[in-house]
């Protein structure tokens, strides 16, 4: 029998736990292949910023907690039904999926059905934490060149649509944040690059979609470069 000490240095560990669980991005994983689960399990251990929640289909589609949910296409056969299935149910989950298929038309395909994100089986460690990063403050995780057609059919749809009707002002910490943003850094690597939290960065990232009239990262990045808006001063 524990004595109370014990027990209350025991139940002192355990809060600490929940708390920094409660602090931490829990990223739902569904995947049949236990090698999967461990190995994103030790990438994210316990007790750290990233929490690694391992789902069925059917629970992930009603989890609760969880803001990104990771899918191993291997998984199921049906991984467009399935996304679309999530966009109809859960629309406000960003979905990343995890793949075998490198072909760029197969990864545009998987981007266009919902999902924020696409990795391959062979992605690395750092790769993996940046994709994490980069889909959780909003933008599009996938190689350079599905992001350069995803980058053109926006820039295409943005022609159409009606400018602001005045030209927009920056103040100058919001041009340092644009241009970082435009160069595909994420919001923890703009507060780094800035000496600024990451809150700060949200803040604005949101007043320069509002400015620009656009409610994406993506595309304010193509307004920031159709618009000529990085070469302000």
């Amino acid at each position: 029998m524990l004595s109370k000490g014990a027990a209350q240095a025991m139940k002192d560990t355990k809060d600490k736990k929940v708390k920094k669980a409660k602090g931490s991005l829990r990223v739902g994983l569904v995947a049949a292949d236990p090698l999967r689960i461990l190995g994103l399990q030790t990438i994210f251990p316990d007790g750290g910023p990233v929490e690694v929640v391992p789902l069925s289909v059917p629970g992930a589609l009603d989890a609760s907690g969880v803001s990104l949910i990771l899918i191993d296409s291997a998984c199921t056969e049906h991984i467009f039904e399935l996304l679309a299935t999530f966009r109809r149910t859960r629309p406000r989950f960003r979905l990343m999926v995890l793949g075998l298929e490198e072909d760029h038309e197969h990864i545009q395909r998987i981007i266009g059905a919902g999902a924020k994100g696409y990795l391959a089986h062979s992605a690395k460690e750092s790769e993996i934490r940046m994709a994490i990063d980069v889909v959780q403050d909003g933008s599009v995780w996938a190689p350079r060149k599905v992001l350069a057609r995803l980058l053109e059919s926006t820039s295409a749809g943005a022609e159409t649509t009606t400018k602001p009707a005045k030209e927009p002002k920056f103040t100058k910490r919001e041009l340092q944040v644009l241009r970082l943003l435009a160069a595909g850094h994420p919001n923890p690597a703009i507060g780094r690059e800035l000496g600024i939290d990451v809150g700060t960065v949200k803040k604005h990232v949101g007043n320069l979609m509002r400015k620009v009239g656009v409610d994406n990262r993506i595309a304010l990045s193509v307004q920031a470069v159709n618009q000529k808006l990085l070469l302000k001063r």
